[in-house]
């Protein structure tokens, strides 16, 4: 999709960086497969990351600031942020997360816990599970409304076929008396 300048449209979301200490705490969390591609040693830039995970610039940063990255981001000598594999891995579990409908304060709960190291996995998995949960219930309301849609087109498609469609119902307000 484009925007009026012929520009398209992006989401943006935030991540985390990895140290190499924290590296080993946050591989066994982050499982997910971004855009493929090797990333290279030095990190990618900003704009990089936004483009390889599908969000935005302004959300990468709003991540940052809301709280819900892992690690610090890294920087350059000149300050500008640098994402490595675990950054961008994080990313796709933040906007995941966030497209199954998580709140921004529940992935910042689930940030501090891994960032927190062992200890709280019990937590994790609670967290997990009552969101687990949610989506469920948000996945069967969407699958009784593809039931009325599925009816309404099974309609439409016998009335056409019967050549009677002309038949069909078609609201008309009554002259009203008063």
């Amino acid at each position: 999709m484009r925007n009026p300048h012929g520009r398209r449209w992006c989401r943006r979301t935030r991540a985390a960086r990895s140290d190499s200490g924290h590296e080993a705490r946050i591989a066994s969390v982050v499982e997910v497969n971004p855009r493929p591609g090797p990333i290279p040693r030095s990190g990618l830039t900003i704009a990089e990351a936004a483009r390889r995970t599908g969000v935005s610039v302004h959300t990468l940063r709003y991540y940052e600031r809301a709280g819900l990255v892992v690690t610090p981001v890294d920087r350059s000598a000149s300050g500008r942020r640098r994402y490595h594999r675990l950054d961008i891995e994080w990313i796709t579990i933040c906007t995941r997360l966030r497209a199954t409908g998580m709140p921004i304060r529940a992935i910042r709960r689930y940030a501090q816990l891994v960032a927190a190291g062992r200890g709280n996995e019990e937590e994790r998995l609670a967290l997990m599970e009552a969101h687990r949960a949610e989506t469920l219930a948000r996945i069967a309301e969407f699958q009784e409304h593809l039931r009325l849609i599925d009816h309404k087109i099974d309609v439409y498609r016998e009335r056409l076929a019967a050549g009677d469609a002309d038949r069909l119902w078609a609201p008309t307000r009554l002259a009203e008396t008063g």
